[in-house]
C-alpha cells in the first residue's frame, strides 16, 4: 500500500502512527514544501506527485486549512481516495469544488476523530434509537489552553493562532458542532458570537458561543483556547433526566451521578479507530459517513453569517 500525506505536522503523525499499526507495510510519501523540511522518520519525502512514480491507494490531506482547497484540487486528477483533516476549509467560498468532489465518485472522507470516542457514539446511537425520549436542551462546552497545545511552541506562530492560515476556535475546535451536527442533525438556524480579546492576545477567534435552533430544543456550544484546565462535556436535558457526557473521561452519568455509559476508549484511541474505518471502506467499498458535503455543511454552520463579532 503506497499512501501520499501532503502536510506533516502534529496531526500528520497521529495520523501516521495509526497507519503504522494497521498497516505496517504500508509505504508513506510526503509531499513536501520545501527541501528544508526536516525528515519524518519512515516517510520518503517527494517534491512532485509525479516524482514518487508508484500508484497511490489513498491521499492524506493534513496541511493548513487554508491550503485545503487547493490540494483537492491538485490530487482530483490522481483519482484515488481523500482521507481530508478537518475542516474541510477555512472559508465558505467552495461550494462549485463540493460539488466537483461529489460528482466525481472519489472516495472522499473528511476526519472528525470525535465521532470515534465511545461516550459520542453512545450518544448517537442512543439519540437515534430513542426517537420518542424528548429532549429539552443540549449544552456543549470545551475549553482548553492554546498555549499548551504543542509544548516547546510559541503558540501565538502556529497556525491555530493565524487566521490567514485557518486558525480560530471556532473552526479549529469544529469537533463539537461536528457531532451535536452528527447526534441531532442540521439546525433549523445558528446564532453566533465569535471574538478574541482574552488575555491570549492573539488574532484568530478564541471564544465562540454558538445557539442552534431545533424544531423542539435548543443547543448551545461554547469554544475557548484559554481555559487551563481542560474540560469538554456534553448535557442534554430530557425532559426526565438529565445526562453529562465527560469527553476527558470517556463516561456518561446521569442527574443523580449514576453512571449511564462507560466508555474503553481514549481521545488519542480514535485516530486509531477512524483510520481503521477508512481502510475498511477502501477495502470494502461504500461512502463515507462525513464527505466533503456533510462536512461542508458543518463548516457553514461555524462560519455562517447570523453572528456578531467582536
Amino acid at each position: 500500500m503506497n499512501i501520499l500525506i501532503v502536510g506533516l505536522g502534529s496531526i500528520a503523525r497521529k495520523h501516521i502512527a495509526a497507519i503504522r499499526a494497521l498497516a505496517p507495510e504500508a509505504r508513506i510519501y510526503g509531499l513536501r514544501s520545501s527541501k528544508d523540511a526536516p525528515p519524518v522518520e519512515g516517510v520518503t519525502d517527494v517534491y512532485a506527485l509525479d516524482e514518487a512514480k508508484v500508484a497511490f491507494d489513498f491521499a492524506i490531506i493534513s496541511n493548513p486549512t487554508s491550503c485545503h482547497a487547493a490540494t483537492i484540487e491538485a490530487l482530483m486528477g490522481l483519482r484515488i481516495p481523500l482521507f481530508i483533516e478537518k475542516p474541510v476549509f477555512g472559508e465558505l467560498d467552495n461550494e462549485r469544488l463540493v460539488e466537483t468532489v461529489e460528482s466525481s465518485g472519489i472516495l472522499n472522507y473528511v476526519a472528525c476523530n470525535l465521532r470515534f470516542l465511545d461516550s459520542i457514539r453512545y450518544l448517537h446511537d442512543y439519540i437515534a434509537s430513542h426517537p420518542d425520549r424528548r429532549v429539552n436542551e443540549v449544552n456543549v462546552y470545551c475549553g482548553s489552553h492554546l498555549p499548551d497545545w504543542r509544548p516547546g511552541t510559541d503558540y501565538r506562530k502556529c497556525y491555530s493562532a493565524i487566521p490567514e492560515l485557518g486558525g480560530g476556535v471556532n473552526i479549529d475546535l469544529i469537533h463539537d458542532i461536528d457531532y451535536v451536527y452528527w447526534i441531532f442533525g442540521r439546525p433549523e438556524k445558528t446564532v453566533s458570537v465569535c471574538r478574541n480579546v482574552s488575555s491570549l492576545g492573539i488574532r484568530a477567534i478564541d471564544y465562540a458561543n454558538y445557539t442552534l435552533l431545533y424544531p423542539k430544543f435548543t443547543a448551545s456550544v461554547i469554544l475557548n483556547y484559554y481555559r487551563r484546565d481542560y474540560r469538554r462535556t456534553v448535557e442534554i436535558v430530557f425532559d426526565d433526566d438529565t445526562w453529562l457526557a465527560d469527553l476527558k473521561e470517556n463516561v456518561i452519568t446521569d442527574s443523580r451521578g449514576s453512571t449511564v455509559y462507560k466508555g474503553k476508549n481514549t481521545p488519542q484511541d480514535t485516530y486509531l479507530g477512524q483510520m481503521e474505518y477508512f481502510l475498511n471502506l477502501i477495502k470494502n467499498g461504500g461512502m463515507a459517513e462525513n464527505t466533503v458535503t456533510e462536512a461542508y455543511n458543518v463548516l457553514k454552520i461555524c462560519l455562517g453569517n447570523e453572528r456578531s463579532k467582536g
